[in-house]
């Protein structure tokens, strides 16, 4: 018992060391050289910085996103929600740059916002250096991160174009936003009481409160939205994400949300969860869909399908590109037709094709079994072009 004990602490041990070194990444960057606005000295806290890992050249997307760790204004998670979240990017393409922001109880808002803010405009005046797109740059924030990433995503502007400051000069405004187990509404029973107090004193001005409870500042010039959360989430409930998907979906933004039975708060990548690990790669198919992780575009697509002479009664149609981090595109089709517009059409350029038969019957069956056309056996490859395309298809059994 005494050597299997003492074998468990030299593993522990091990593991700690291996975090703590992984955790330094690459070297702070000052966000403001000589010194940020409001600052009340030029120790630590008072510097918000950003750490930025780059993407690998070989499967570099020219996507960046800016991570806001979380730790309710007062910590920074900068291990399991800032660090381990970058080099998760990195593995698809994308560069990070984590921002470390001012924390209470020297600093309230709107100083984080303010950093946040800096953090964007900085990875885009510096676009070139980077090797990113400054059209694709997204925000994401875990918890009270997340309601900084909300707050930038709603209260942005475009930039300070006199400003004799490059950075200054840059739109705040994300691409895309990403939010996982988010602080939302400060105005609400379901507010998280620390993240508010750190955030706001006190005895916060309600006009303030009502302000910072992103919910209600979504607008039709929101970015689109990928929300992460767990409905046992004791810390931060889950009605924090639900208000603010359902304020995207009033203002018509395109978004996303999953909400996952089980798991508590702060999970990070969930690392060994078979199911929550899994909100990751649904990131990255919306991040794939959405056009983020590549810069080919969309075009519209209409067309029928027939079978063996006939219209194909129900089925689908799939198109798959040759460029892995374009958009694939999905249709119904009914009666031998499908149609999908420029918005959620195919890639331009070379798709490969997978269409499925659903069979016809509505009160019996008509098919033992899916049938479907794909390769190698059917190998079905088309080249989309910008604007409207017809492609007509003949199948047989």
């Amino acid at each position: 018992m005494r050597r299997a004990c003492a074998a468990l602490l030299v593993c522990g041990s091990l593991v700690l060391s291996n975090a703590v070194g992984f955790a330094a990444g690459p070297e702070p960057i000052p966000l403001w050289p000589n010194g940020a606005p409001g600052a009340k000295g030029n120790a630590e806290i008072d510097t918000p910085a950003v750490r930025i890992y780059p993407a690998a050249e070989a499967n570099a997307t020219g996507a960046c996103v800016v991570v806001l760790p979380g730790g309710g204004y007062r910590h920074l998670a900068m291990d399991h929600e800032g660090q381990q979240i970058a080099a998760w990017f990195n593995s698809i393409g994308v560069t990070a740059a984590v921002v470390s922001y001012r924390l209470a109880p020297n600093y309230g808002h709107p100083s984080p916002m303010l950093d946040a803010q800096r953090g964007i405009r900085y990875v885009r005046a510096n676009a070139e250096k980077l090797k990113i797109d400054p059209n694709r740059v997204g925000v994401m924030g875990f918890s009270a991160g997340g309601h900084l990433a909300s707050t930038v995503s709603t209260l942005f502007d475009a930039g300070d174009s006199s400003s004799s400051d490059p950075i200054d000069r840059q739109s705040s405004r994300p691409d895309f936003s990403i939010l996982c187990y988010p602080v939302i509404s400060l105005k609400s029973s379901f507010t998280h009481g620390g993240s508010k107090k750190n955030l706001l004193g006190e005895n916060p001005d309600p006009a303030l409160v009502e302000k910072l409870s992103t919910e209600t500042q979504i607008t039709k010039d929101t970015p689109p939205t990928f929300i992460f959360h767990t409905a046992e989430d004791k810390a931060v409930p889950v009605q924090n994400a639900i208000v603010y998907f359902e304020a995207l979906q009033k203002h018509g933004i395109a978004s996303e949300m999953h909400i996952y039975q089980k798991g508590p708060h702060g999970v990070g990548l969930a690392p060994k969860d078979p199911v929550l690990s899994t909100w990751k790669e649904r990131l990255a198919d919306w991040l794939k869909i959405n056009g983020f992780l590549s810069t080919t575009k969309r075009a519209a697509i209409s067309g029928s399908v027939e079978l063996d002479g006939e219209p194909l009664p129900r089925g689908t149609i799939t198109f798959i590109p040759d460029d892995k981090n374009a958009p694939t595109a999905f249709a119904m089709v009914s009666r031998g037709k499908y149609s999908l517009d420029e918005k959620s059409g195919p890639a331009i350029g070379k798709n490969n094709l997978i269409v499925c038969s659903l069979g016809a019957g509505m009160l019996s069956p008509t098919v033992e079994k899916l049938e479907i056309w794909e390769a190698p056996k059917h190998p079905f490859v088309c080249q989309v072009a910008s604007g409207r395309n017809v492609l007509d298809l003949q199948l047989t059994k």
